[in-house]
């Protein structure tokens, strides 16, 4: 039997299965629009959870450098990304969709914001492990603000009133923190002034969450592999020799991809506002590693900044029940009026 016809049979056991499952009312009757949201929502928060797993990992790669333990993990994602689009039978898909585009100019858009990507998952290793887990935590606070701006200015989003009061909590917590400290750290200016752009530029070019990786991941790869063996040939040594290491990254790099795709694939689903929103979640998970589980220093004055951010996410939470509310009331008249209709 041919991996592809594997993979066949194991994508309609699994639809078997999800059609047996207790599922909500929204999921099996909801509007298709509905259902994208829903799913949206919930890729948000497991792309969030995971990514405040792999934060608090390059902790347990120890005497690994953050640098080291970034490289490793551009490695262990392209492997696993491979891995899983040739078992599943998609690889020559997304080979197709690099294949049609033409001109130098497509390929140079296309490749544009890797970069963003690269340098993103660079500090988001090494940061954790030099001291800078708050200022990167601060960045990813920023972050969701940004996104707002970009659907506002770009997409003519517009955000209720929750929403509103969300952004205004937020930026005067994080205001109020930089009129603290007096000056805003590097780490975080670079998370809030360029991932933005990275998701903005993957969503106008409508290229999908695994295409865009396997082209970021790819164009890496050979220069990882030149700096291990050139520039760092003990950490080959240490990693080749050690069983723990080996497991350590495979699981690196599958949670990394999982992260990475169910993100991207959120930021489609959702309206930029709140995809940006529902990032709020990340940073929280961070910040919150950064100060028990890595031992980032945290300052008493703080709690007023970071509480007035947490009131933001408490309207964000309340503005999501509100819109499910919503939706479940949708669904119930939809149902009621099928009913009648009989």
């Amino acid at each position: 039997m041919s991996i592809s016809m594997l993979s066949n049979v194991f994508a309609n056991t699994l639809a078997t299965t999800v059609a047996r499952l207790p599922l909500p009312a929204i999921w099996t009757t909801g509007s298709v629009q509905q259902r994208t949201l829903i799913l949206g929502v919930s890729f948000a928060i497991l792309s969030n959870v995971l990514f405040g797993v792999l934060y608090a990992y390059s902790s347990f790669l120890s005497p690994l450098s953050g640098t080291q333990v970034f490289i490793w993990r551009m490695l262990a994602m392209w492997a696993a990304l491979v891995g899983y689009l040739m078992v599943s039978g998609r690889l020559e898909l997304h080979i197709d969709k690099l294949k049609a585009l033409k001109g130098v100019k497509q390929w140079v858009w296309l490749l544009l914001p890797t970069p963003i990507f690269l340098s993103q998952f660079w500090l988001f290793m090494w940061a954790p492990v030099n001291g800078q887990g708050v200022q990167t935590a601060m960045g990813y606070f920023l972050f969701p603000l940004m996104m707002v701006v970009f659907g506002c200015v770009l997409f003519g989003e517009k955000l209720s009133r929750l929403q509103w009061l969300a952004v205004a909590f937020a930026a005067v917590g994080v205001g109020s923190e930089i009129v603290r400290t007096q000056s805003v750290s590097w780490a975080t200016l670079w998370v809030c002034g360029t991932y933005p752009v990275y998701y903005i530029l993957r969503r106008l070019q409508g290229i999908g969450a695994v295409t865009g990786l396997l082209v970021d991941l790819s164009i890496f790869a050979p220069f990882a592999l030149a700096y291990l063996f050139f520039f760092a040939p003990s950490s080959v040594v240490l990693v080749s020799g050690s069983g723990f290491f080996i497991m350590m990254l495979v699981g690196l790099g599958m949670l990394s991809v999982l992260a990475m795709k169910t993100n991207v694939d959120a930021s489609q689903m959702l309206p930029v506002n709140m995809y940006g929103m529902m990032s709020y979640l990340e940073p929280a998970l961070l910040f919150v590693l950064a100060i028990t589980v890595l031992g980032n220093p945290f300052e008493s004055a703080m709690i007023y900044s970071y509480g007035l951010i947490w009131l933001g996410i408490a309207c964000l939470v309340a503005h999501g029940v509100k819109q499910l509310r919503q939706a479940n009331s949708q669904t119930a008249t939809s149902l009621e009026e099928q009913t009648d209709c009989l």
